[in-house]
C-alpha cells in the first residue's frame, strides 16, 4: 500500500471510530470559518483606540548647532601651533603658513534625533523623555496633521527621565491620563510612535510586571510591547484610551526590541511635569544617610526577626538626619509612617517628600524600635540643561491661581511698550482654564497695577484665595481682561 493510501485508510479508520464512540467531529467547511470568527472577535481591537489617542502623539525631532573644523590644510591644527608658540617661542616646524580665512556664515544645525511626546495640554505643553530632548540646540515638534512647531524646553528631569516642551499652539487633543493603580499584569496596552523615524506607529502587547526595580527614583511597569529607538516619550495605553506610561527603556544586547520594554508610570511622570511646567525643575527631599540592604543574616543576628527596612551604613556630618539622633548601624523601617520593605522603598519615599516637612522616622536600635522626627532637606539642584531659556531671575509660583512669574527686563518693556507688567512662564490650573498663556504679560491683578513679581504676589497675599480674581493682560498689540477662579 502507498504511503498516501495508507494516510487516506487510517484517516478513514479513525474517523469510523469516531462515530462508532460517539466523539464529537471536528468542524468543516463553513463551521470552520465560523469557529475561526469567533476566535478573531475574542480579540482586542484597538482600532478606536488608535483614532482616540493617534491625534495627541507627536514626533519630535532635535537639531545640533555643527560644530566647524578648524584643523589647517595642512593637518596642523591651531591649538598645536598655539603650543608650540608659546612653550618653544618659534612656529610650528613644516606649519603651511595659512591664508586669511573668509567670513564665513554660521554653521546650519544638523539633525541629531528622533522621538515621541503626547499632548498634556489644549495649550502646547508636551511630555517626552528626558533623553530625547538632552544636548539639543533646538527641537522641533510634529503634530500628525503635519503642522510643525518650534518648542521651548520647560523642564527634564534626567533622574525619572521625564520632560516638558512646549509650542505655541491652542485648540490641541490632549490625552486623558489613566489611573495606574487600576493596571494589572496581563492587560493589554498599546504604543504609539515614531520607531526609527517611522511617525504613528502602533504596537501592542501586554503588561508583563509592576513595580519593576531598575533606578532609585522609579518602579518602572514592564510589557512585551515592540518599543525600539525612536519609541522614547511616546504613550503607554490601556484599553479605555488613557495614558499608563511613558515609554521609556528596552532591555536588548543589540540595541533592538528583544520582547522587554520598560515605561515610567504616570503617575510617577505626572507628578514630576508637575513642577517642571510650575517651576522648570524637580524639587527632592534628602535626609543624608548612606543606606544598604539588610540579609537575612544581619535581621537574625541583631533580633530584628525578618529581612526588612534598610541599614544606615554612614550619616552626613550636619544632615538633617544627624540632626534627628540617626545612627551609623540603625535599621530605618518607616518613612512618615510608610513601611520600608527594601532598599529603593527610602530614596524613593524621601525624595517624593516636599523639602522643609518634619516626618517620623522609625529605627530598630538595639533590640527596640523608636521613633525620630527629622526634617526634610533639598537635594542639590541640578544643572539646568544648556537649551533652557537663560533668566536673569528664578521665576516666581503662585500655586492656587497656576502662574509662574517673572519680571520683566528693560528691553522687554521697551519693545511691549508697558511701564510695569510681569511676563507668564506658565500657566497651569486655574490660569489655563481662564485663558491665560505662556507669554502674556499681566498688567494688573484686581484694578491695581503690577510693577513687579514681588508686587503681584503682596497683592495676592492680600486677596481672598478663594473668590475669582480678575487680571488686565497684554498679548501681542492687544490688552483683555480674564478672571481666574481658583478650584473649590
Amino acid at each position: 500500500m502507498s504511503k498516501k493510501n495508507w494516510t487516506h485508510a487510517a484517516a478513514t479508520a479513525v474517523l469510523s471510530s469516531a462515530l462508532v464512540a460517539g466523539w464529537a467531529i471536528i468542524p468543516t467547511g463553513a463551521a470552520m470559518a465560523q469557529s475561526a470568527s469567533a476566535g478573531v472577535r475574542g480579540l482586542p481591537d484597538f482600532t478606536d483606540l488608535v483614532e482616540k489617542v493617534g491625534p495627541s502623539v507627536v514626533n519630535i525631532r532635535t537639531l545640533e548647532k555643527a560644530r566647524s573644523n578648524t584643523a589647517s590644510p595642512g593637518g596642523a591644527d591651531d591649538e598645536m601651533q598655539e603650543f608650540f608658540r608659546r612653550f618653544f617661542g618659534v612656529p610650528m616646524p613644516n606649519a603651511p603658513r595659512q591664508a586669511p580665512r573668509p567670513n564665513r556664515p554660521a554653521p546650519e544645525a544638523q539633525p541629531r534625533g528622533v522621538g515621541s511626546g503626547f499632548i498634556l495640554s489644549a495649550y502646547g505643553f508636551i511630555m517626552t523623555n528626558a533623553h530625547v530632548v538632552d544636548g539639543a540646540d533646538e527641537v522641533l515638534v510634529t503634530l500628525p496633521d503635519k503642522r510643525e512647531f518650534k518648542a521651548r524646553i520647560v523642564g527634564a528631569d534626567k533622574r525619572t527621565d521625564v520632560a516638558v516642551v512646549k509650542i505655541e499652539a491652542s485648540g490641541l487633543p490632549a490625552v486623558k491620563v489613566g489611573d495606574v493603580s487600576r493596571l494589572r499584569v496581563g492587560e493589554w496596552v498599546m504604543a504609539i510612535g515614531s520607531p526609527f523615524g517611522l511617525d504613528n506607529t502602533v504596537t501592542a502587547g501586554i503588561v508583563s510586571a509592576k513595580q519593576r526595580d531598575t533606578g532609585d527614583f522609579l518602579p518602572f511597569i514592564q510589557t512585551d510591547v515592540a518599543i525600539n529607538p525612536g519609541n522614547s516619550g511616546g504613550p503607554l495605553i490601556n484599553m479605555r484610551g488613557e495614558v499608563v506610561g511613558i515609554n521609556s527603556q528596552i532591555y536588548s544586547r543589540s540595541g533592538g526590541f528583544m520582547g522587554i520594554s520598560f515605561a515610567i508610570p504616570m503617575d510617577e511622570a505626572t507628578r514630576v511635569s508637575d513642577q517642571l511646567r510650575a517651576n522648570g525643575r524637580v524639587s527632592r527631599g534628602r535626609i543624608g544617610v548612606q543606606i544598604a540592604p539588610v540579609t537575612k543574616d544581619v535581621a537574625e543576628s541583631i533580633g530584628l526577626g525578618k529581612a526588612q527596612g534598610v541599614l544606615v551604613r554612614g550619616v552626613e556630618e550636619g544632615s538633617p538626619a544627624e540632626k534627628a539622633g540617626v545612627e551609623a548601624g540603625d535599621i530605618i523601617l518607616r518613612f512618615d509612617g510608610k513601611a520600608i520593605e527594601k532598599t529603593a522603598d527610602l530614596p524613593r519615599a524621601v525624595g517624593n517628600t516636599k523639602p522643609g516637612n518634619r516626618v517620623t522616622l522609625t529605627v530598630f536600635r538595639r533590640g527596640s524600635n523608636r521613633d525620630l522626627s527629622v526634617m526634610v532637606a533639598e537635594v542639590e539642584p541640578e544643572k539646568i540643561a544648556a537649551a533652557l531659556p537663560e533668566k536673569k531671575a528664578p521665576p516666581a509660583t503662585v500655586a492656587h491661581l497656576g502662574l509662574t512669574l517673572s519680571d520683566l527686563s528693560d528691553e522687554q518693556r521697551k519693545e511691549a511698550r508697558v511701564r510695569s507688567g510681569v511676563r507668564v512662564d506658565a500657566a497651569v490650573d486655574a490660569a489655563e482654564r481662564a485663558g491665560v498663556r505662556e507669554g502674556d504679560l499681566i498688567l494688573a491683578i484686581a484694578n491695581a497695577e503690577v510693577a513687579s513679581v514681588q508686587s503681584f504676589e503682596a497683592l495676592v497675599a492680600r486677596l481672598d484665595k478663594t473668590k475669582p480674581v480678575s487680571l488686565l493682560i497684554r498679548r501681542g498689540n492687544a490688552a483683555d481682561f480674564v478672571t481666574i477662579r481658583p478650584a473649590p
